[in-house]
This record gives C-alpha cells, structure tokens and sequence, in this order.
C-alpha cells in the first residue's frame, strides 16, 4: 500500500497564535448585487469551502480535472493551492456576500505566515509559499503542496511551489487586508482581523528584507524559488508584481501609520512603475531580464498593462496601456495573455472588463463581462481558456529554457475569482469596505 511521509500536527502553535479556527456565521449581502449570471460562481466557490467539513482553516484547489469537476489528474495540480488563486478567491467570496467562506481561508493564510515551521529557517520564516495542498488545514503551519512520485518512490514537491513569487505574497497581503478593513463583518471577528494585519505586515517586511534591489530602475526582485537548503533568488523583476507591491503597501501604510517603511515602500514600487512607463513610451514592458537592470522588450503581457490601471493614484498618462492591450493583446472579442493572440485568456478578459468598467466604458465592461462568463465549466469554476492550450511567453521556473507555462483549457479558481470581481465591479487594488 502506498504511505505518504507523516507530518506532525503543531495544532498548538494555532492555539498559541489564537488563530480562528473561524466560527460559522450568517452570510452578509454582497458589497454590490451580483449579475443574475454571476451568481452560480459564488456559489461554486463557496460551495467548494462548505465542502470541507467544520468551520476550520482551508484552501481551494486550483484547478478541477479537465471534465469539469473533481481533482486534476496531473498530481502536481491535483491537490494544489495556488495563494494567488485563494487570495482572489477569499476577496471574491466577500464580494459574493460570503465572508464566512472567506474567513476559513483568511484563517489559513495567517497561520500560514504567523505560525513558526521547524523545518523553516532564515530567508524562508513567515514567508508566502506559492502554493499549499487544498483542503482542510489540520496542520499548523500548513505545509507545502507535495505528492507521492510512484515511479521514484519518494515525495516531491514543486521548487516553483514551494517558493515565493513577490507578487503572489502581495496578493495574499491585499486579501488580508480586505479582512482587517471590515471591522462591521461579524464573520471576521476581531482576532481573526488583528492577526490579518500582522500577517501582512509580516509579508510587507518580507519583501522589503528579501527583494529589494538597487540594480535598474531599482523596485523589487522577483522573490525566490525552492525552499531550504535549495532555495534560490530570482533576479528578474516584474511590472505586475510592482503594481500589486503599490497597492499593498498603499493600503498598508493607511492600515499601520505608525510605520514609516510603507509609505517609502510604495514609493519605491511607484517609481518602478514610472521607469518602466517612460522605457515602453505608451505601454508598459513586462519587467526586466534576469539581471534586475535590462528592461524585458521580448514580449508583452497584458497583466501589465491592466492593474497599473487599477490603482487608486494611477495616472490619466497610463490609459494609453489600455489602447496598447487592445492592439497587442486583443483577440476574439477577448484578451491573450500575451501578444502572440493565439486564443483567450478567460482570466485576464475579466480583468479587462473591470479595467474597462474603471474607465467608464461601461459597455464595453458588460460586453467583456457577458463572454468570460459563458465560459463556465460542468464544475462550476470557469475555463481558463477556450483553445487547447495557449502560450504565456513565460517559464515555469528558473531551470527552464523554454517558455514553458502555458494555460490549459482546465477549470481555474482563479478566472472564477476574478469574473466575481468584475461582476460586482469590485477592485481589489482599493479597500474592500
């Protein structure tokens, strides 16, 4: 019989932290009212938590197998939970009226940045993995996503996983945040929103101890891949992550203002934003090369030139990126990832249509709106995209020397998420009250 390794449960270090094992609570009415068609994604999603038994600490799962529903048969994907993917998911779930579903995921993401891990040291303490195993999180903190390898007869886990990208930590801060800045929710009872703020300044000063860089136009690194003894510093840097890093550290600083460092923190991710405006001209370059230094002209990815655009500050200047995302990106009525328009990114058309509802084009919103959300898969989540697969121009990890990270026409939390949050027009960028 196959045995997977045991990990002891540190159920005192959650006792210790006073993490919420989050009590169940009344639904509460959505921050805006939710299109009629919009409706049946909250419900899958909050469907996904009330699944998993009792009122603990979870996480989603990602992705459901290509069917539609169930696990994905690739075991790297089939029990993992992406944090950018839950973030979302938890900021949706309160747009959706369902903040009891969405403290069970704030509860894992504190104890995930708050609880001390022995097997964690140095640049790895209180850090934001890239990924979790989905379900009930019974163990404190809880551990990475990981699977059995028959064929190698041991325990893998993914270095991409296992490690931190910078503006996956952001996200999670910002949904955090979210938590903290609804003190009226009695789903979110004060712990839970004290322990919100202190986990995000937790991530706030993670990023600025481990990723800050001179080198360029300055900003912020990638984050870092692996964990342990392997893990490794990313170089690159990334105009999405820094549009995320001003966000948080905006919100931050108006949450903490006894602290000094968000406010220059913010700064410091702004004038990257600036650089990289005045090195594109009308649009926004991805970020650099790995060396931190040489702006990135090798392709264009339309998360960048979307969220500067969500910003609370954002410039009229910017609004040329929008035009730019139409030309380079657009496709089908919808948006690529990237600019070789090889099919629809369902993830990133919603976006747009929240870009587009910001900038008053209130008709061009809907009409982005009303495709991403005939893209719903038999289980609920919505199709990542409409072909077979489409290309990113990006690489999974480090070690890759292909552009190898594409998106697979497989139901995804995360374009679900994300078609909430344009149907109730809600930007996670700004204050969730």
């Amino acid at each position: 019989m196959r045995r997977r390794p045991a990990f002891r449960v540190l159920a005192a270090a959650v006792a210790a932290l006073g993490i919420a094992r989050a009590p169940a609570a009344a639904p509460v009415s959505p921050e805006t009212p939710l299109p009629e068609a919009a409706r049946p994604l909250c419900q899958a999603m909050a469907g996904q938590v009330d699944a998993i038994g009792g009122a603990g600490p979870v996480f989603l799962r990602s992705w459901d197998a290509p069917a539609g529903a169930g696990p994905h048969p690739d075991p790297a994907l089939a029990g993992a939970a992406f944090a950018y993917d839950n973030a979302l998911a938890l900021r949706a779930l309160i747009a959706c009226g369902r903040s009891d579903a969405a403290a069970r995921i704030a509860a894992a993401f504190t104890d995930a940045v708050l609880s001390e891990d022995p097997r964690q040291a140095g640049v790895d303490r209180g850090r934001v993995r890239n990924a979790y195993r989905a379900g009930a999180q019974t163990e404190s903190p809880p551990p990475p996503n990981g699977w059995w390898d028959d064929a190698a007869g041991r325990w893998v886990e993914d270095p991409y996983q296992a490690g931190t990208a910078t503006g996956n930590a952001a996200w999670v801060g910002l949904a955090l945040l979210a938590v903290f800045e609804r003190p009226e929710d009695t789903a979110f009872p004060a712990d839970l929103r004290g322990h919100a703020l202190d986990a995000t300044r937790r991530i706030g000063r993670w990023v600025i101890d481990q990723t800050a860089d001179e080198a360029g136009p300055g900003g912020y690194t990638g984050g870092v891949d692996g964990s342990g003894t392997g893990l490794r510093r990313i170089g690159w840097k990334s105009t999405e992550h820094h549009a995320d890093l001003v966000a948080l550290f905006s919100r931050l600083a108006a949450a903490d203002p006894g602290n000094a460092d968000w406010p220059a923190a913010a700064d410091r991710a702004r004038a990257f934003l600036d650089r990289m405006w005045q090195a594109g001209r009308d649009h926004f370059p991805t970020g650099t090369l790995p060396d931190g230094a040489t702006v990135n002209t090798a392709t264009s990815g339309l998360d960048a030139q979307l969220w500067p655009l969500l910003l609370a500050d954002a410039p009229r200047l910017w609004q040329g990126a929008w035009a730019w995302a139409g030309d380079a990106h657009g496709i089908d009525g919808g948006f690529d990832f990237n600019d070789d328009r090889d099919g629809i990114w369902i993830e990133g058309t919603a976006q747009a249509a929240l870009v587009a509802d910001r900038l008053g084009q209130t008709d061009e919103a809907q009409r982005l709106l009303h495709l991403v959300l005939g893209e719903a898969s038999p289980g609920g989540w919505l199709w990542a995209t409409r072909n077979p697969s489409i290309t990113t121009g990006l690489a999974i990890g480090p070690d890759s020397v292909i552009d190898d990270f594409r998106y697979h026409r497989w139901p995804h939390l995360g374009a679900t998420a994300w078609a909430v949050l344009a149907a109730a027009r809600a930007n996670p960028f700004t204050s969730a009250r």
